[in-house]
């Protein structure tokens, strides 16, 4: 196996970097002291929502990149160990959102009513104001708040960095051992990183209107976010191709396998997202149903109806076809669309906390953020990447994931 496995990566060679690292945190530090210059300078509550839905967009990513690897080892498949590294270095980027997270806490009181000395806290009165009395005292104060945050990132970093150094550590010593290693760490990792991002949905979206709540909301956040996980490995990987990429390894096979999550998550995604406006519809609750009140009314009733045909119908139809699954170059502009429908989610997601009836509305730092944000990530993954093999080239199965054929 190994004398096979050398043959086949013999011509691949480390990943000397790329000037396009430079490229990206010259423009995400432009954008994000764009970004806070608007916070400061110009509308404080647009600047922090816009930059909300950016971090919550890549951070997303970022983790469900790590879940994705965890699920992929625990499973012990073997036809996804080309695309590996990509997963490994997406989820790695974890640490660059800790220091990005700066950005939310200074958007805190703007953001959130039930922070101190929100003012948002002041159009709250009567029973209201009792129910959030309750939950500031239980979940909703600010000690608990960083004891949560520390425990989020706390996990997603050991997670990441730990089935990456062993990765990493076998390129250089092909130790069989370290597969085994990722094979039973995986497991027992994902309960604590389904459990962190569900709540970490909670603390940063739900929590905009902290009088509505939702169990639902955790899982509708990282079904959104893993599928766009799923279209950013499929971009990177058609875009991998030349000289000590992994793309040129890839196969017809991976492109279709690629495909069909984006299909099933795509599905999935709609599954959740009615699942929990069925149950708030049936309850109909008067603490529950304002919230999906104001997005199926009124002003945002046409975006709400855009969200359901862009973001499931015209992908789901459109994923259904074997042969578009089968070209990358097709598979990619589906990927690229799908990103940009998991921006507009969450959009429909945090903007309405800030707008309320009046509909939906633009700010330059919508744009902004996101770029300055994504900027720094991609800067920061580039950054990981140089000197490393875009795949593990040691891996006991890499032959055979190479030789990926559809069963």
């Amino acid at each position: 196996m190994s004398s096979a496995t050398s043959t086949a990566t013999e011509p691949m060679g480390r990943f000397a970097g790329s000037s396009k690292m430079g490229l990206a945190f010259g423009v995400g530090a432009v954008c994000l002291i764009a970004a806070l210059a608007g916070f400061f300078v110009g509308d404080a509550s647009a600047a922090a929502h816009s930059y909300l839905i950016a971090f919550a967009y890549w951070v997303g990513i970022s983790v469900a990149s790590t879940i994705m690897l965890a699920i992929f080892h625990t499973a012990k498949a073997k036809w996804p160990i080309v695309l590996r590294r990509t997963m490994e270095t997406m989820g790695a980027t974890v640490p660059v959102f800790i220091v990005l997270f700066v950005g939310v806490v200074l958007g805190l009181k703007q953001l959130y009513s039930w922070w101190p000395e929100s003012p948002l806290a002041a159009h709250i009165e009567g029973i209201e104001k009792v129910h959030l009395g309750h939950k500031q005292h239980g979940y909703l104060f600010p000690t608990f708040f960083w004891v949560r945050q520390a425990i989020y990132f706390t996990v997603w970093t050991l997670v990441s960095w730990r089935l990456r150094s062993w990765s990493m550590k076998q390129d250089e010593t092909g130790e069989l051992e370290l597969t085994v290693k990722q094979r039973k760490f995986a497991p027992g990792a994902l309960p604590f990183l389904a459990l962190t991002i569900t709540f970490a949905a909670f603390d940063w979206l739900m929590s905009l209107t902290p009088l509505w709540q939702s169990t639902i909301y955790g899982a509708y956040y990282f079904a959104g976010s893993f599928l766009a996980a799923f279209c950013l490995l499929t971009v990177v990987t058609v875009l991998a191709q030349g000289k000590d990429l992994y793309g040129s390894v890839v196969t017809t096979a991976h492109y279709h396998n690629l495909g069909k999550l984006m299909f099933a998550f795509t599905a999935f995604w709609a599954y959740i997202g009615f699942s929990q406006f069925l149950l708030v519809w049936i309850a109909n609750l008067p603490e529950e149903a304002p919230w999906y009140g104001i997005r199926i009314f009124g002003a945002w009733r046409p975006l709400s109806i855009a969200l359901v045909l862009l973001h499931f119908v015209l992908p789901f139809f459109t994923l259904l076809s074997r042969n578009l699954k089968l070209q990358p170059r097709k598979l990619m502009v589906v990927a690229l669309y799908l990103l940009l429908m998991h921006w507009l989610d969450l959009y429909w997601l945090v903007w309405p906390a800030m707008t309320g009836k009046a509909g939906p509305s633009f700010h330059w730092t919508l744009p902004v953020a996101f770029v300055g944000v994504g900027g720094i990530a991609v800067g920061f993954a580039l950054m990981l990447a140089r000197n490393k093999f875009t795949l593990p080239v040691k891996d006991p199965y890499i032959t055979e994931s190479m030789r990926y054929v559809q069963p």
